[in-house]
């Protein structure tokens, strides 16, 4: 059995506009995209570029649009798509370095912005900061993020708003919200709450669609939606 992998090409340094190239590739059982992305780099054209790491869905470095759907090429069996001919794009909204691979700088950026670390006001305790299994419950679907950036590049509002967070530095900013041991939540509904941020967003409910890992960024925004609401609230007593 063989499929055709129709790949977007496109090298800014030489290349005009972009345009799609067919590779035919022999498939085997369990065999993934990646998998048949990697024996056209090796056997068939060498020039072809994308991104991969751990192969196992756990780095997030291959996330892109294949037949219109965001996904990861490392966890998709070929198979299942059941089609003779794969139509593999890069993720949009973010510039392209070279097919398949795109500049991450613009999502990094607003990752960055929300602090995604713990930032407690107290001092450090000898040994930890406990926190009780009903507490970690909170936080458990939220630290799932794989930073694969697929939510990011579905967003219609990341594609014609460069300023807003997005949908994965929004989660990332309610992950440490509900975290039980950080102490600055003022800090970061401050820095969510402005023009770009969590009321910029439009619930199209596409970053939920998009994410591999099951996580809903919508419902993060939302909870930081009525997070602030209840904050406004309680200042106006």
């Amino acid at each position: 059995m063989a499929v055709f992998f129709k790949i977007l090409r496109f090298d800014p340094e030489s290349d005009k506009r972009p345009r799609f190239q067919k590779y035919e590739v022999p498939v085997r059982k369990g065999m993934t995209l990646l998998e048949g992305l990697f024996y056209i780099q090796e056997r068939v054209d060498g020039s072809i570029a994308f991104r991969a790491s751990c192969r196992a869905g756990v780095c997030g470095s291959c996330g892109m649009l294949i037949n219109d759907s965001f996904r990861l090429a490392c966890e998709t069996q070929i198979e299942t798509l059941k089609r003779t001919e794969i139509t593999l794009r890069p993720q949009p909204h973010l510039p392209i370095i070279k097919d398949l691979v795109v500049d991450l700088r613009p999502f990094w950026g607003k990752f960055k912005s929300v602090k995604p670390y713990l930032l407690a006001r107290d001092q450090p305790p000898a040994k930890e900061r406990p926190q009780s299994q009903a507490e970690r419950v909170r936080i458990n679907n939220v630290s799932d993020c794989i930073l694969c950036a697929n939510c990011y590049a579905a967003c219609p509002i990341s594609g014609t708003d460069d300023e807003y967070l997005g949908p994965q530095a929004l989660l990332q900013a309610n992950r440490f919200l509900a975290d039980s041991r950080d102490g600055e939540g003022d800090m970061r509904m401050d820095i969510v709450e402005g023009e770009n941020g969590v009321f910029r967003c439009h619930t199209a409910f596409a970053c939920q669609k998009a994410c591999p890992k099951d996580l809903d960024p919508s419902e993060s925004i939302a909870d930081i939606k009525r997070k602030i609401t209840l904050r406004y609230l309680k200042r106006r007593r």
